[in-house]
């Protein structure tokens, strides 16, 4: 049971601290990344490139296995088919995203800054959130 809080409390830890140390809570950072026709900032990439050298050897290793380490069983998509409801919550993401610099990972790790922009980001996400929730409940 306690192996259910501890293990990803501890990864939601690194993730957010891999945000805040490799710039990413900065949205001047995404905001440049984005800017293909002005000030171009490469760092988002190298993150990203770092993120898939980690990533993908580890799903390698995880498939290989007939059960998750902490899991009974693996928790997979039941079909590998383009949605309607993903690919339209994606679009607004990505325009999210390119508006503001800000996705829910890197705005929930700005929260440690106590700076009113991710607090009000974050809020904001909930109520879209809360939104989508009571909009598409059938």
């Amino acid at each position: 049971m306690i192996t259910r809080i501890i293990i990803p409390l501890l990864c939601g830890l690194l993730f957010g601290a891999g945000l805040a140390i490799s710039g990413m809570t900065d949205t001047r950072v995404v905001l440049g990344f984005l800017d293909i026709t002005g000030a171009w900032d490469p760092s988002l990439m190298f993150v990203m490139v770092g993120a898939l050298a980690i990533t993908v050897p580890g799903f390698w290793l995880a498939k290989k296995r007939s059960k998750p380490v902490l899991s009974d069983e693996f928790h997979l998509p039941a079909t590998c088919a383009i949605q309607a409801k993903p690919l339209i919550g994606s679009v607004i993401f990505g325009i999210g995203w390119g508006l503001y610099g800000y996705c829910p990972g890197p705005a929930l790790a700005s929260l440690s800054t106590l700076n009113w922009q991710p607090l009000l980001f974050v809020a904001a996400l909930a109520v879209g959130v809360y939104l989508e929730k009571v909009l598409t409940r059938s």
